[in-house]
């Protein structure tokens, strides 16, 4: 089953959860992710990555350099839409 998200704000929320919830698997604050990042030669300051993540606005680089810190689970489509349908 296909979702069509018509906004960006959707997009944006989707983000956010995912990344948020990568966090809370692991325990990790916005502080450690800030640590996590720079070990990897990414700057970002806790705040920085607080507004990025809470406003799901973010690079696709940092997306992904944040899911590879986290050590991130698989993330399958199936998943995606799960947290779509929580969504509506």
């Amino acid at each position: 089953m296909v979702i069509i998200l018509t906004s960006k704000n959707n997009w944006r929320q989707l983000v956010a959860r995912l990344v948020k919830a990568e966090m809370s698997v692991r325990g990790v604050k916005y502080q450690g992710l800030s640590e996590r990042l720079a070990e990897v030669g990414v700057k970002q300051s806790a705040d920085n990555l607080r507004n990025k993540v809470n406003k799901g606005i973010m690079g696709a680089d940092l997306f992904l350099q944040i899911m590879m810190v986290l050590n991130a689970r698989t993330l399958s489509m199936q998943d995606v839409e799960d947290i779509l349908k929580d969504m509506n």
